[in-house]
């Protein structure tokens, strides 16, 4: 091993999960645990995949060895040590890497060169997410940026939640307005008349429903709605 490769630990191999019997590559490789590719690689052994940790801080590596599949001190700038860890046979790696961007873009283009299939890699800014993208970056994301934008709002407006899409389309749960209780959806023309589709419901005390052309939303019902953003931010202003 070449001497930025310092070590390698590794866990018993875990139960089958449902995800192994449903086939298909179940492993990911996590390139950087701070706080966000820790609680990445967390999630993904809790939904049932092989997590290689990797990370160039010996003390991270050391913390979050026992609760990953495989975990590694390695320099992930030198294309050789990637190789020699793997990766290069993996079909999904994330690129976790925190405010040193230079290394975020070597190692990106490290496995781009390798040829992995799905490449996820967090972006510090938007400028940094668009050099990632011209790299060829599957897929750039901001994680602190698309926080912040979906807390402000929940403070600004009636939202109880709030997910936006890539091509300017969003999932928001809102507390059901006047104008779409009482009757049908079907009749309430609130698709036709505010441009969004109401998706799912929930009453007090009950789960989730999907809605229908037939559910009747009552007064205190919370909803989920779909459609473009700027229509569904205009709809949970009525609540």
């Amino acid at each position: 091993m070449v001497n930025k490769l310092h070590a390698l630990r590794r866990r018993h191999r875990k139960r089958p999960t449902e995800a192994d019997a449903r086939g298909g590559d179940q492993r990911v490789a996590v390139i950087g645990l701070g706080r966000f590719g820790s609680s990445l690689a967390s999630e993904l052994m809790r939904r049932g995949w092989d997590v290689l940790g990797i990370d160039t801080d010996a003390r991270l590596v050391q913390k979050y060895s026992d609760g990953l599949t495989h975990a590694a001190v390695a320099d992930c700038t030198d294309p050789e040590v990637l190789r020699q860890l793997g990766v290069h046979e993996f079909t999904s790696a994330v690129v976790a890497i925190g405010t040193d961007i230079e290394a975020s873009i070597l190692v990106s283009s490290n496995l781009l060169e390798a040829e992995v299939p799905n490449i996820w890699a967090k972006a510090i800014s938007r400028q940094h997410g668009q050099i990632l993208e011209r790299l060829g970056v599957h897929h750039v994301v901001l994680p602190e940026h698309e926080m912040g934008e979906r807390v402000a709002h929940l403070v600004t407006g009636r939202m109880l939640d709030f997910i936006e899409f890539d091509d300017d389309y969003a999932l928001v749960k809102t507390v059901a307005p006047d104008i779409a209780t009482g009757v049908p959806l079907g009749q309430s023309q609130v698709r036709s008349r505010y441009g969004v589709t109401v998706v799912g419901i929930k009453r007090p005390g009950e789960g989730f429903t999907y809605a229908t052309a037939e559910t009747v939303v009552q007064q205190g019902d919370v909803i989920v709605v779909t459609g473009k953003t700027r229509a569904v931010e205009s709809f949970a202003e009525l609540s």
